[in-house]
């Protein structure tokens, strides 16, 4: 049984001339549902006030709850927040939050939204506007249900707001696995970075992701996997360098799935980032990525 995440306000219709593509999380659902596999909807509500200003600035929460972001701020973003994107914010990390909690249950759960990890403490930035992987490991760390998280991002693009937010943490571990040369110019430091080369292909980044994933669940023996499942490596990518194939994401996935498996470290999904005109295309690749995941873990669920 696969358990997803999902909320009928993370879509929201806009021009489709924007490079951030605000309804492919209702494209993501659509592609599982034609899949077959059978699935259970979870809707979240909205993450409390309290809950994000414990990570991010209140000034900037407020900003962000009351609609009166700062023109600079909205231009980093990358988009108007507006009500309804206001509403998608608060409710994406309640998203990842239930995702964690389901994955301790089942052993693998996704949200069909969030990966906002460019999000910085007084601002957003990247087509990111609150980070739900840090303000829900934080929550579940928290409240007691982990003491340990490991925050795995395979977005094409460095999480920097995620390295930020998380700096000097002994309880979150920051692994990303990224293109050097691509957004963000200014990287910050995570827990283990690895920057690869343009065009890296297939073959060289499972040997990066395989030669860094194992010791860290080893040495840092997270009790969960956040995991920013970023699709722009792909080779089509409008955003991606990295020239990964289906096949290679594929295999990313499965890596992924069976090290956390074969630890008995329950993980949860998140979408992260992934751009093309193509938007069924795209879709199309997030799902593949629950879906592999799911299959791969899904000896755990019993329910």
């Amino acid at each position: 049984m696969l358990h997803v995440v999902h909320h009928p306000g993370y879509v929201v219709e806009t021009e489709r001339t924007s490079t951030f593509p605000h309804d492919k999380y209702a494209l993501v659902m659509r592609a599982l549902s034609e899949s077959g596999v059978k699935m259970t909807v979870h809707a979240p509500e909205v993450m409390s006030r309290e809950w994000l200003e414990a990570v991010h600035d209140p000034a900037y929460v407020g900003e962000v709850i009351s609609c009166s972001v700062p023109a600079a701020k909205q231009r980093r973003i990358g988009f108007v927040i507006d009500e309804r994107i206001s509403r998608r914010s608060q409710l994406s990390p309640a998203g990842t939050w239930l995702a964690a909690k389901l994955a301790l249950q089942h052993g693998y759960a996704a949200n069909s939204a969030g990966g906002s990890h460019h999000a910085m403490a007084d601002t957003g930035a990247g087509y990111c506007v609150f980070n739900d992987l840090v303000l829900a490991a934080n929550r579940m760390i928290e409240e007691g249900d982990v003491s340990r998280i490991l925050i795995l991002d395979l977005d094409v693009h460095q999480g920097d707001g995620t390295a930020a937010l998380t700096a000097g943490r002994s309880d979150i571990f920051t692994l990303s696995i990224h293109a050097e040369k691509n957004f963000p110019t200014r990287k910050a430091r995570s827990s283990l970075d690895v920057g690869l080369p343009d065009e890296t292909g297939d073959a060289a980044y499972l040997e990066a992701l395989a030669g860094s994933l194992p010791p860290v669940l080893d040495h840092f023996a997270p009790e969960l996997i956040l995991l920013q499942a970023g699709v722009d490596a792909h080779a089509d990518d409008k955003l991606g360098r990295l020239s990964l194939t289906d096949e290679g994401l594929a295999d990313r996935d499965r890596f992924v799935a069976t090290e956390a498996k074969r630890r008995g470290i329950p993980l949860a999904s998140t979408l992260g980032g992934g751009y093309g005109a193509d938007r069924e295309a795209v879709a199309w690749r997030h799902a593949r990525t629950i879906l592999a995941l799911s299959a791969t873990i899904s000896a755990w669920d019993t329910a």
